[in-house]
């Protein structure tokens, strides 16, 4: 799975079958390794950081930090999204 970055041992990642058509753009998070049914995020055309489910589990402290970093990432996010899944759209 392609990994955007690190926070911890948390890992932000593009899961790879994101089926057709294509969702819109968002990470997942899990810790130490990729894992399907992981912590997922929209990303929104503003640069928020929407949690969909934290199927992962991960503490809320480390959850609104993590968000903070997502949102503060949201370009770096998209262009490697659109790099690796040439194209891109939003949930909102």
């Amino acid at each position: 799975m392609p990994q955007v970055f690190k926070i911890g041992s948390y890992i932000v990642f593009f899961w790879i079958g994101e089926g057709e058509p294509l969702e819109p753009v968002h990470v997942h998070i899990s810790e130490k390794k990729p894992t399907e049914n992981a912590t997922k995020i929209w990303i929104t055309k503003s640069g928020k950081a929407l949690l969909v489910n934290n199927n992962s589990r991960i503490p809320e402290s480390m959850l609104r930090k993590m968000l903070r970093m997502i949102e503060a990432n949201t370009d770096k996010i998209c262009d490697k999204w659109l790099e690796y899944f040439d194209e891109i759209s939003y949930y909102c």
